[in-house]
């Protein structure tokens, strides 16, 4: 293995130190355009990459700082604290990453060094052969579905073919090829990114359990399981492996793959690298800042998501600056912001390929459509010249499925809440909800439950307290809510799949 090394991002002349104020200082290099923040202490200069932890946002200063050592993303107004490099909002959530800061005894000099481990594909290096004319393929099938055949094996990435994720609120834009589903339960392998309904699709992987088992399953050693719910889910897949990351995977003489994590989230999302007779293939997938932006430079192809989805942020969102012209379903500042973060993402996605130069880029997992009827105009049309290639989506049969979640007989019982919050285990945070049940326009469901929840000591009482607190309302549509309730489900399929609708009060972004 190759030993840590270290590397200069930035260098500070003696006069540029002098000049230096104390608290927070931004720097630019100008060689390469990176930001860093220097925070010069009474008795330490400490310095960090100018870069959110949680979205990848740019830091500016916080006007509401009253110590002058915080700084406040542009983005989702995260705070961190750069003399302790603790971020303070959300708290205890992220330590930023810290840069070595050298002060020079000689010169006065000041260096931002950045110490760096071993790039872990870089272990038993191989030299590129020469291949035949179509020794190797990738096929896209749909969304981030892609087959990749090297010399006589196949591997398949993040099989989504068939039903919805997030509960209902995606659905495929594209109507795979005929034989997707004999080609996967052909493949020698699959490779699965991260937890999320539409890279780990449980209608898809029932199909294939059915067909072949046992097929090899590879996913990355993740904090949070990615298949959490398969014994749930009754799917009989026998063959899973959970691989550690940095690791070359040796599939055959010539075929190796190795899983990476997100330098975002490690928790959840993972990246791969698969190497063919010395010829590289990146797939960074959704990460954030995959594998904390260290990557391979000059592969032969790169794959990364295009569309940012995962998020009902502020789609799901109403009341306020989220409504406007309440007859109107994309109001001008949610249309604005969407407009502002489809820029943002793909100038980031652009920066990324030009720094790494790989030979050929493919832009994948961004193509899905709210089909359902209920949800179509609600959210927002896709630009003008989307095509979408797919007119059946079998909608009844997966609603009946959570249709048959709202009459199970547990939800007789009123006491099941209380039961459910308890389960899940969340308290000690300062935040009040409403959860209304409602049905899918989002009106009160006669019948249905609403209730209010205060996670500072797990209560639920009748009316809001007199203290100061944060406020949330939660419409959620009843099949779905209960259908997650019941299975013990994540709220993402809430929350990512358009599923609810939300107002808050204080209009700020909650961590927990």
């Amino acid at each position: 293995m190759t030993s840590q090394v270290s590397k200069t991002v930035l260098r500070l002349e003696a006069e540029d130190v002098q000049a230096l104020k104390d608290g927070i200082n931004f720097k630019r290099n100008p060689e390469d355009g990176k930001c860093y923040i220097i925070y010069k202490g009474k008795d330490k200069i400490r310095a960090c990459v100018n870069q959110c932890k949680h979205q990848g946002g740019l830091f500016i200063e916080d006007i509401e700082d009253l110590d002058g050592s915080t700084v406040r993303c542009t983005k989702h107004y995260w705070k961190l604290n750069v003399a302790t490099m603790e971020y303070v909002n959300p708290p205890d959530s992220f330590m930023q990453d810290e840069l070595e800061a050298v002060l020079s005894d000689t010169d006065g000099s000041l260096e931002l060094v950045e110490l760096n481990p071993p790039d872990p594909w870089t272990a038993e290096p191989r030299e590129a052969q020469e291949l035949r004319a179509g020794e190797i393929t990738l096929t896209y099938l749909t969304h981030a579905c892609m087959e990749l055949k090297a010399g006589n094996k196949r591997m398949m990435f993040d099989p989504w073919l068939t039903g919805p994720a997030f509960a209902r609120g995606w659905w495929l834009l594209h109507e795979p090829p005929s034989d997707a589903m004999d080609r996967l339960s052909q493949a020698d392998l699959i490779y699965i990114s991260h937890m999320h309904s539409d890279h780990l699709s449980y209608p898809t992987l029932k199909h294939l359990s059915k067909r072949r088992p046992d097929i090899p399953i590879y996913v990355g050693d993740t904090s949070r399981p990615v298949f959490w719910y398969l014994e749930k889910s009754g799917v009989n897949l026998t063959n899973i492996n959970v691989v550690p990351f940095g690791v070359w995977q040796n599939v055959d003489e010539h075929l190796r793959f190795m899983i990476l994590m997100d330098g975002v989230h490690p928790e959840m999302d993972t990246c791969l690298i698969v190497e063919y007779k010395g010829h590289m293939i990146l797939n960074t997938v959704d990460c954030t800042r995959p594998n904390n932006g260290r990557l391979p430079h000059g592969v032969d192809l790169m794959m990364s998501d295009f569309a940012g989805g995962a998020s009902g942020f502020p789609m799901a969102f109403h009341d306020g600056k989220y409504t406007g012209e309440s007859h109107i379903a994309l109001n001008s500042w949610k249309a604005d912001f969407i407009k502002t973060e489809r820029k943002k993402l793909l100038h980031y996605k652009t920066q990324l390929v030009k720094s790494l130069q790989p030979k050929i880029y493919c832009p994948f997992a961004g193509y899905f459509t709210e089909a359902h009827p209920s949800d179509r105009s609600a959210i927002t049309e896709p630009p003008n010249d989307t095509k979408i290639l797919k007119d059946s989506w079998d909608f009844d049969l997966y609603l009946d499925e959570l249709n048959a979640s709202v009459s199970a007989e547990i939800f007789k019982y009123k006491s099941l809440i209380q039961y459910y919050y308890n389960w899940a285990g969340f308290k000690g945070y300062n935040l009040v909800i409403r959860v209304i049940e409602t049905d899918d326009d989002f009106k009160p469901l006669k019948g249905g439950y609403e209730y209010l929840v205060d996670f500072l000591d797990l209560s639920f009482p009748d009316v809001r307290p007199e203290r100061d607190h944060a406020y949330e309302e939660i419409k959620n549509r009843v099949n779905v809510m209960r259908h997650v309730v019941l299975n013990g489900g994540l709220w993402d399929d809430l929350y990512i799949g358009f599923n609810n609708r939300m107002s808050r009060d204080p209009d700020v972004y909650h961590h927990k």
